[in-house]
């Protein structure tokens, strides 16, 4: 006993709380303050920050080669940091390809736990890796539309020193992605559900029904009394990038009013290899204004039909939370948003 009568061992754990209080936390900590732990989580019980933040930029740049420059490391630190990580976690994070790496599940997992806390710490900080002036934008949306018109308006941008690594894909993958931390910035074909992600609309893409010349004198010619244009169509082969012909099906719906019946003649692997095939002659389809307006300026291909409304899609930008710490994202964003106007 003490003096006072306060056990020894007390004033121990007294100590022991002031250093505790005085210290930074360790990324548990930070992972279960801010709600995302779960049963069965493979974080280690003290995960080394270092290791953490070697593995999130590999994550979100999708190779040890880019990660190594972000953070001051050279490529085989960091492939030895991912293969300590990986050893701690008992799983293997990421597939090694002959360019850069593919995540694993539990790589989409722990980057789901980790992200925020290590955005948050890394703002506290005041810069570091994750964050600040020099750190590359990462963005994602449809591969037509990033061509088209996201990387020409962005073009000023990287010139002027931005960094941008750039990802196509399908709205609902890339949002997953997004939510685990890997992309500052979609361009979605739909609103994101539920609140977890912020979006503004960006844009109405404008769909348009389109074949060759050789195509359109052909079905200009066929008798309005016979059916019209739905009818003579019929006879001329229908081009799409999926056999239950989204597009299409959405186009009869809207404008006509009925049901498209027609199968596809030609299936290919997406919106630019349709454009290339109806240009050529193989038939008819549908196709996003921006994507087929050059052609049809140039009279390369035809515009079938003008309807009073013609279908719309709304594009969203949306950001991941905590990515503005960046200030280069928020340069892209008002780019982007400036640009649509015109689009």
């Amino acid at each position: 006993m003490s003096a006072i009568g306060t056990p020894m061992h007390t004033a121990d754990t007294l100590a022991g709380m002031e250093n505790r209080t005085n210290r930074m936390p360790d990324i548990g900590e930070l992972v279960g303050r801010g709600g995302v732990a779960a049963p069965g989580r493979q974080l280690p019980a003290h995960a080394d920050l270092n290791l953490l933040r070697t593995f999130l930029a590999v994550y979100r740049a999708g190779s040890f080669t880019a990660a190594a420059p972000q953070l001051g490391l050279s490529q085989p630190t960091v492939t030895a940091q991912i293969r300590t990580l990986e050893q701690q976690t008992g799983r293997e994070l990421f597939t090694r390809l002959p360019r850069g790496v593919e995540p694993t599940p539990p790589a989409h997992e722990l980057a789901g736990q980790v992200a925020a806390p290590l955005d948050a710490l890394a703002t506290l900080e005041g810069g570091g890796p994750q964050s600040g002036q020099g750190t590359p934008v990462h963005l994602a949306g449809p591969s037509e539309l990033l061509c088209v018109r996201v990387l020409p308006a962005l073009a000023p941008l990287v010139a002027d020193g931005l960094q941008l690594r750039v990802t196509q894909g399908l709205t609902e993958p890339l949002l997953e992605e997004m939510r685990a931390g890997r992309h500052d910035l979609v361009i979605a074909t739909r609103r994101p559900r539920g609140r977890a992600l912020e979006s503004v609309p960006l844009a109405d893409e404008e769909y348009v029904l389109v074949a060759s010349p050789a195509w359109a004198r052909r079905v200009g010619e066929y008798p309005a009394a016979d059916g019209g244009l739905c009818a003579a169509l019929r006879d001329v082969p229908l081009v799409t990038y999926a056999e239950d012909l989204p597009i299409a099906r959405r186009y009869w719906r809207n404008v006509f009013g009925k049901q498209l019946t027609a199968r596809a003649a030609v299936t290919v692997p997406n919106l630019y290899a349709v454009l290339s095939a109806v240009n050529a002659g193989a038939g008819y389809s549908v196709l996003p204004h921006s994507l087929c307006q050059e052609y049809l300026e140039a009279g390369r291909l035809t515009r079938l039909h003008s309807p009073e409304e013609p279908p719309l899609n709304t594009l969203f930008l949306v950001q991941r939370p905590g990515s503005d710490a960046n200030p280069d994202v928020l340069r892209v964003g008002d780019r982007l948003r400036a640009a649509a106007r015109a689009w």
